[in-house]
């Protein structure tokens, strides 16, 4: 199926690695233009030069904390009128919510709900004059079914998805879709994460832990960042235009609701 994607330019953040990258090079497939962020300058290169031998799309690079006001503008300078954006920023730590400051919290809500808003806010704009736009935030599973120990990220993307349930309706009439993506258990470093995290509050060794989860996903395994990515890819194609403000559970059927 060709996606009607190709020439476009897209903004793609967390790009280095894991579901930011999965989602990059699903879109690069499809001939589409890349600016991706990320912190760390080797592996955000290294990611670059790759997806450049495989798709032979453009790739351009920006080193920097999305987070803040600084990484932004670095950003937005290189892809200031992006046709697609895809919002992506690594999750708070986890914890008992007895031990989460103030702090935590201001930062746990300017990464994971103010930083998108923040994007959107700078490009949506341009994406109603052109009449096209996608934009696809990376939130979580725990939007529907929030994890105990992750606490700051169920508050701050539960937040980010009731901003957008409103914010997309308001642009849909101008050719403009905004979708989340919830991602369950991916193979990541952030899986890796969580599960220490797990098995630390559990007193369990994190074979155990990773059983646990396995016995907990229908699929009996975990997603892989391939299948993240193409399901981006739809989202943000011109086949998608009448999908928007949607919450897209990518879980392998782990999540036992109807709704």
């Amino acid at each position: 199926m060709d996606l009607g994607l190709k020439g476009k330019n897209a903004l793609v953040c967390g790009a280095s690695k894991g579901l930011g990258r999965g989602c990059a090079e699903a879109l690069a497939e499809e001939g589409v233009n890349l600016v991706i962020l990320a912190r760390r300058a080797v592996e955000l290169e290294q990611t670059a030069e790759q997806i450049r031998e495989r798709f032979a799309v453009k790739v351009t690079t920006v080193v920097c904390d999305i987070t803040t006001e600084e990484g932004r503008t670095a950003a937005l300078s290189a892809c200031p009128q992006p046709d697609i954006l895809i919002n992506n920023a690594g999750g708070p730590p986890a914890g008992d919510f007895r031990d989460f400051t103030d702090e935590d919290w201001y930062r746990a809500l300017g990464a994971n709900m103010l930083t998108p808003i923040a994007l959107m806010r700078a490009t949506i704009d341009g994406m109603i004059t052109r009449g096209f736009g996608r934009i696809v935030n990376i939130t979580s599973a725990a939007v529907k079914a929030p994890i105990g120990v992750l606490g700051l990220s169920n508050g701050a993307r539960a937040g980010l998805t009731g901003f957008v349930a409103g914010l997309a309706r308001q642009v849909a009439p101008y050719g403009v879709t905004i979708n989340n993506l919830l991602p369950g258990l991916f193979a990541t470093d952030r899986l890796a994460t969580v599960t220490r995290a797990q098995a630390e509050a559990a007193n369990l060794s994190t074979e155990e832990v990773t059983a646990r989860q396995l016995q907990g996903i229908p699929c009996g395994r975990f997603g892989q960042i391939e299948e993240f990515g193409a399901a981006c890819a739809f989202l943000c194609s011109v086949h998608a235009g009448y999908v928007t403000g949607q919450n897209f559970l990518m879980d392998g059927g782990s999540y036992p609701g109807v709704l």
